[in-house]
């Protein structure tokens, strides 16, 4: 058993955060023990919970019984409604559940799904997600979005931007970063030694020589070039459309693309249920499920917990790797 849970925050109410926090202590128990961080009133009816003042006391409750640490919200829970007056709770939490981190108050952190609409319309949250606000929060200038699942890891290398503006935003400094920040976490989080790190062109047929697009040849193949000097195992730019096959995905450790749903698109193929979303290059592990607040189906029973259960292994996977003594 660890000696530290992972802290998990409620996130938007009106979705199926509640639900799948639940879900996953009847299935997980104690044997990963999570605390969740929210407004009890706000969980499903049959839920078993119990309130507790500090994160250790989470290691202490019966398995069917999930630990609450209390904060308390203005307006109730309505399915699938979001209520911009829960907003600013929803942002606390977040605040909140960092700084137990921090504070080596708890393991790792797992988020619950946000609504960024909810949170514009409700708080003025100027963050393009939740990736972005946890960097604002951990005061790091770059991070990087790692989408995993048991057969792939991506890596987009530009994230919340339209694709209008992917060209002018992918740089040089930004993908030198990314790749390097990948290979150090795959390194220190999962074990790697030598990453093997494959790298997606930006246009069709990775730009084939100039003729679809010079973006390979400007920016990207320079930055590998660069990489592979300094002793990084890496192949490309290549043609992003046989990249994901099972032969090819058996032939790398990682996938760096270029932009949001060049990564988003495969791995979601693969594994719609169980990818976790995972925040590389903070100081403090944070996963969390890769799926939305999935609000059309909330208060129906039908939320499925399992990206939420992968997201809380890999946590505690990760917080092991980085010297928790994790043993679940």
């Amino acid at each position: 058993m660890p000696d530290l849970p992972i802290a998990l925050t409620c996130g938007e109410p009106a979705g199926i955060g509640p639900e799948i926090a639940w879900k996953a202590r009847l299935e997980l128990g104690a044997r990963l023990p999570f605390f969740w961080i929210g407004d009890p009133g706000h969980l499903p009816q049959a839920a078993k919970w119990r309130e507790i003042r500090r994160a250790a006391e989470a290691m202490t409750l019966p398995a069917d019984t999930l630990p609450v640490l209390r904060h308390d919200f203005p307006a109730a829970r309505i399915p699938g409604q979001p209520d911009p007056a829960n907003a600013a709770g929803v942002v606390a939490v977040i605040e909140r559940a960092v700084q137990l981190v921090r504070r080596g108050e708890a393991a790792a952190l797992c988020t619950g799904p946000i609504s960024k609409k909810a949170l514009i319309e409700g708080a003025n949250f100027a963050f393009p997600g939740h990736t972005e606000f946890l960097a604002h929060l951990a005061q790091v200038d770059r991070v990087v979005m790692m989408l995993a699942c048991p057969g792939l890891r991506v890596v987009p290398v530009t994230i919340h931007v339209p694709l209008a503006r992917v060209p002018g935003a992918l740089t040089p400094d930004l993908l030198r970063d990314t790749i390097r920040i990948t290979h150090d976490a795959l390194r220190r989080d999962f074990g790697l030694t030598l990453p093997r790190i494959a790298v997606a062109g930006l246009n069709p047929h990775a730009g084939e020589g100039g003729a679809m697009g010079d973006e390979e040849i400007r920016i990207i193949a320079p930055v590998l070039e660069e990489l592979r000097a300094d002793g990084h195992a890496i192949r490309g730019p290549l043609s992003a459309d046989t990249m994901f096959h099972k032969d090819a995905r058996d032939g790398y450790d990682v996938a760096i693309c270029m932009y949001h749903d060049q990564a988003l698109i495969p791995i979601k193929t693969i594994d719609f249920a169980g990818g976790v979303n995972v925040t590389l290059g903070l100081p403090f592990v944070r996963t969390s499920p890769d799926h939305g607040t999935a609000l059309d189906i909330a208060g129906t029973g039908r939320a499925d917990p399992a990206s939420l259960i992968a997201a809380l292994r890999m946590a505690a996977d990760m917080a092991s790797r980085r010297g928790t003594p994790w043993q679940a």
